[in-house]
């Protein structure tokens, strides 16, 4: 059973500045050693995007050299607060795929994985560019990838939820061209769940009857009020990170809020 773990809207800023009075690098350091300690057997952990908040070479360096302390291996892609170039510079591991966006397919023996660039950008054009697109070299190469998964049932990663979440700030700026998106993905037929953030919320449910599920941050959350006209409003609540399980008859996706988690357990 393949598992993997879901990191997204890492936030990571240059030392001595934290957001909301938060430090990004302490929250996502116990992150990541609460992974290494109860899931070192993963088979992968993945980024799905907003890897920085500024999108500046030091949080990209501090990040880098951060994920180095992982025991599973990471698979990373892109979000609104990045910045494509500086962050293949910095990540020179990372391959883009041969348009030049962070994508990649990773095939396990009962899943194939795909992570999608939803990043809307260059040009980085503020407001604009928070919002998500898949242009249509990233919808041909997904469609590609979709074709050619060998009958292995697909999970999608982005940073972009692809439809509407309910929250009024956060859908202004989600996925801008959802309908083609949903319409390739249901030409193929085999993708079984689809994953994001971007919404620094715990959301699950089910679009063209397709499941999703949206994690929150390790950083700061959004807050509960759904007609929030403003995407940059941020609580301070427990940091968590995601846990998906593939089974022989489907696949399970739990929520680690793990600076509260407690394993010393006592019978009720």
């Amino acid at each position: 059973m393949t598992k993997l773990i879901v990191f997204t809207d890492l936030h990571m800023v240059p030392e001595g500045t934290k957001i909301i009075g938060l430090d990004p690098y302490q929250r996502l350091l116990a992150g990541i050693e609460h992974v290494n300690r109860h899931h070192a057997d993963a088979n992968r952990v993945i980024f799905t995007g907003d890897l920085t908040h500024r999108a500046d070479t030091m949080s990209y360096e501090r990040l880098r050299d951060l994920l180095s302390l992982l025991v599973p291996p990471a698979a990373i892609t892109i979000g609104n607060h990045d910045y494509r170039e500086r962050f293949l510079e910095t990540f020179a591991h990372v391959a883009p795929d041969e348009d030049g966006f962070v994508q990649q397919v990773i095939d396990f023996d009962d899943c194939r994985v795909v992570l999608l660039d939803t990043l809307f950008a260059p040009p980085y054009d503020y407001p604009r560019s928070h919002a998500g697109y898949l242009c249509e070299r990233r919808l041909a190469w997904l469609d590609r990838m979709l074709a050619d998964a060998n009958g292995l049932p697909v999970l999608l990663f982005m940073h972009h939820p692809p439809h509407k979440t309910g929250f009024t700030g956060m859908d202004a700026i989600r996925l801008g061209n959802e309908d083609a998106f949903y319409d390739l993905v249901l030409k193929h037929g085999n993708v079984r769940h689809i994953f994001a953030g971007h919404v620094h919320r715990t959301i699950g449910g089910s679009h063209r009857g397709i499941p999703f599920s949206i994690f929150k941050s390790p950083v700061h959350q959004q807050p509960m009020p759904f007609d929030t006209p403003n995407a940059s409003l941020s609580v301070d609540e427990p940091a968590a990170y995601g846990i998906v399980v593939v089974t022989g008859e489907g696949l399970q996706v739990h929520h680690e809020d793990y600076e509260i988690a407690r394993r010393d357990s006592e019978i009720a």
